[in-house]
């Protein structure tokens, strides 16, 4: 066994497996109707963009949890339980997906926004616990500047997410792309976007 999260790992990725995979469901095939189907395809829209966006995140989800435990190589009940309630935010993603895509252009659009933004700021934090977790119990495998640079990166994490969810009330669009931006500044390396010096200089 490479290190004892060997397991850990697998069943998160069998978990992030599942949670990206589920998303597609959501988008429905149009029954036949008198109406071209050329038409309903294109009236799904907001299907098509919801279904993007969360399997963009989610696949970045997935590159951070494999970062980190690059860096834990020991577990301990903590951290499994933590990791646990992030496997659980990451499972109900599709769930703010599909709401987001039904009512993206509809009056419940802000509340559906609310809710999908709401489920980052869960994850943001659990992410962020997980880390900081691992760090204060010594379960990493050596302190490294990179990650010093992953522990600042990830501080911002909850409180980008929760201006995000604020930002729902003054335009739903400005709050999906800032989650779009984000997800892209979560997906760089952390020593990239933190400016930490590499160890040989």
């Amino acid at each position: 066994m490479a290190s004892e999260t060997s397991r850990i790992e697998a069943f998160s990725d069998g978990v992030f497996a599942i949670a990206i995979t589920l998303l597609i469901l959501e988008i429905k095939i149009p029954p036949v109707t008198q109406a071209p189907l050329s038409k309903q395809l294109l009236q799904q829209w907001p299907s098509y963009f919801a279904y993007l966006l969360s399997f963009l995140f989610i696949g970045i989800m997935w590159i951070n949890h494999h970062r980190l435990f690059t860096h834990i190589r020991r577990a301990d009940n903590g951290l499994l339980f933590l990791n646990l309630l992030l496997l659980l935010g990451v499972c109900a993603v599709p769930f703010p997906t599909a709401v987001l895509a039904v009512h993206l252009h509809a009056p419940g659009a802000r509340t559906a926004a609310a809710l999908y933004n709401g489920t980052y700021v869960g994850i943001a934090v659990f992410f962020t616990l997980l880390w900081q977790y691992a760090v204060s119990r010594n379960l990493l495998d050596r302190p490294t500047l990179e990650s010093a640079a992953i522990s600042r990166q990830y501080m911002l994490g909850p409180i980008a997410y929760l201006i995000c969810l604020g930002m729902v009330w003054v335009s739903v669009g400005v709050s999906l792309a800032l989650n779009v931006a984000l997800a892209v500044y979560f997906a760089i390396p952390a020593q990239r976007v933190t400016k930490v010096p590499d160890l040989h200089s």
